[in-house]
This record gives structure tokens, sequence and C-alpha cells, in this order.
């Protein structure tokens, strides 16, 4: 048991990246589903999306990353820093898509088209997002 907890406490920091980003996941559906009750698609979508990066961004702050802030200013730098890099993670998976598709990389899981193409710029746009939030955006100062 303690060999167990001494993985957890080794990798705890990308086990609870990926644990609250499956979380994270799961809040962007509820609330797309919800607010396909009262908008269109798109602007359900938008709204659910804002959402859930917004979570994700309390949740990486005080459980991922554990960052603390001093200041009002630092406190808009991080969350301004964190939608940045949400939005150019999400422009890499947008624009990529039909790139991979065009390269051949096109195939179908469960007759699902592109499925390989889109599994793997979720792999990427996970790995993009934890450096940018280590490295930049919840960077620890000395």
């Amino acid at each position: 048991m303690s060999k167990i907890k001494n993985l957890f406490f080794k990798y705890k920091e990308l086990i609870l990246y990926l644990i609250f980003g499956t979380a994270t996941t799961l809040v962007n559906w509820i609330f797309y589903v919800l607010f396909l009750f009262v908008f269109s698609l798109t602007v359900s979508n938008a709204i659910a999306w804002f959402l859930a990066v917004l979570f994700a961004y309390v949740v990486n702050k005080k459980y991922v990353f554990e960052s603390k802030y001093v200041s009002a200013s630092q406190s808009i730098r991080e969350i301004s820093l964190f939608y940045a890099a949400r939005i150019l993670s999400g422009a890499i998976d947008i624009l990529g898509l039909p790139l991979l598709i065009y390269i051949g990389v096109d195939q179908q899981v469960f007759g699902i088209e592109g499925a390989v193409a889109k599994a793997i710029l979720t792999v990427i746009g996970i790995i993009l997002n934890y450096i940018f939030s280590k490295f930049i955006i919840f960077k620890k100062t000395k």
C-alpha cells in the first residue's frame, strides 16, 4: 500500500490533472446539454466551453498546481493566460483535424470519421495545456 501511496505522491500533479481534465469534460457536456433547451447548438457549445474552461482554471489553480496569488493583477494574469492557452490549443485542434485528414490520417473507429486524427489532436491538446499551465500560467516563482 505504501508503494501505491508513494507513486501517487510522485505523480500527484499529473494524476490530478487527468482526473480534473475528465471532470472538465463532464462539466462541458452537462452545460452543453442543459443549454440546448434554451439556445442553438453553437451558442450552447460556446457557453459550455467557457464555463468548462472556468471550472478547469479553478481546479487546476487550487488542486493541481496549487497556485497561490497575492494580488488581483496576478489572478487576472493567470486567468487571461489560461483562456489564451485554451484558445490556442482549441485552434490547433480545429485547424489540425482537416490537416491530418488531408495527409491521410482519416481512419474511422466505430464508424466515427477521422477518429484517429481527433484522438491524436486530443492528446496533443492535453500535453500542450499541461505544459502551458505548469511552465507559464501557474509557474512557481522562487
